[in-house]
């Protein structure tokens, strides 16, 4: 491996706690450049060389978001190359970034937030699945928090007293979010109930000793959304957590708040909220607004 990148590398774990997979990521994506520039070390790459290989990946046919990922890797590994003075411009300062489609799904209104809590947290087959149905939805929904960081909070979570939960997210970085009294009752209904089991976690699974499964949690979820009348296509741990974000912002969140309760490095992930619900609220004005229905405003883009 070359040895900037290796030093590269170990600045991201060291320095920004970024996780196993990432490392990796970028690993290969600074191995396939460097295929593509060779014989030219990586670290004398030019511009051109740059613009180059992004036109080569465009008539490849990859996708824009992962075009994105490689020019993000490629720009902080030269930034990198630039704080230690081994080189001294970025020649990826010139290069456009793909333009990338919004992902984000549709949020649920908050109607269907009230369904979900109220008509598809009970009547389960069993006591217990109500408990754990209003636990899940009450944490994801009020705190926001990536299924990957839900189903690893551990029981002892809920003997903490006080208003925040600690949560540790990617990387190993810890923050923390505000936990509402209904959440912080359904968790310890949970953890109560579940008082016999002896596991580690709040979320358990058939084997106490390791966490609730993904494809377990989708089934509660899908249960859940049969219950409460809303299409289980719509409902899913991203799209309650989106649901969380919109609703802030809606209500007047400030945008460097939501990215603290998100857990986002980086501002820019949170502003794709508010680039989607401005064009919602275009979409909005374009089909319902009455002059535009006649024609008369043409809603900008």
């Amino acid at each position: 491996m070359d040895r900037h990148v290796e030093a590269f590398l170990e600045m991201l774990a060291a320095e920004r706690g970024a996780a196993l997979r990432t490392r990796m990521a970028y690993t290969a994506d600074l191995a396939d450049f460097a295929l593509v520039c060779a014989p030219v070390a990586l670290k004398d790459v030019t511009s051109g060389q740059v613009r180059a290989y992004f036109t080569m990946l465009s008539q490849a046919g990859l996708s824009a978001r992962t075009a994105a990922r490689r020019l993000s890797c490629l720009r902080q590994f030269y930034r990198f190359l630039m704080l230690e003075s081994i080189r001294a411009d970025d020649p990826t300062e010139r290069q456009s970034s793909p333009a990338i489609p919004s992902s984000l799904p549709r949020p649920l209104d908050e109607a269907e937030i009230r369904s979900l809590l109220e008509e598809g947290t009970r009547g389960h087959e069993d006591e217990r699945r109500d408990i754990l149905s209003r636990a899940a939805l009450e944490l994801l929904y009020t705190t926001g928090l990536r299924i990957s960081e839900l189903l690893s909070l551990p029981v002892t979570c809920v003997q903490v007293r006080g208003p925040m939960l600690m949560v540790r997210g990617k990387g190993g970085r810890e923050r923390l979010v505000p936990l509402s009294q209904s959440a912080r009752a359904a968790a310890e209904a949970l953890a109560h109930y579940d008082r016999d089991r002896g596991s580690l976690y709040l979320f358990p699974g058939r084997n106490p000793d390791k966490p609730l499964t993904r494809q377990g949690f989708d089934k509660i979820l899908l249960a859940c959304a049969l219950k409460a009348g809303v299409d289980p296509e719509r409902v899913s741990p991203h799209v309650l957590r989106h649901s969380f974000a919109s609703h802030l912002l809606a209500h007047g969140a400030d945008l460097r708040a939501l990215q603290m309760l998100l857990g986002h490095a980086d501002i820019a992930t949170t502003q794709i909220y508010t680039q989607v619900m401005a064009e919602r609220l275009r979409q909005l004005v374009s089909e319902h607004h009455p002059l535009a229905q006649a024609g008369k405003i043409i809603p900008t883009g």
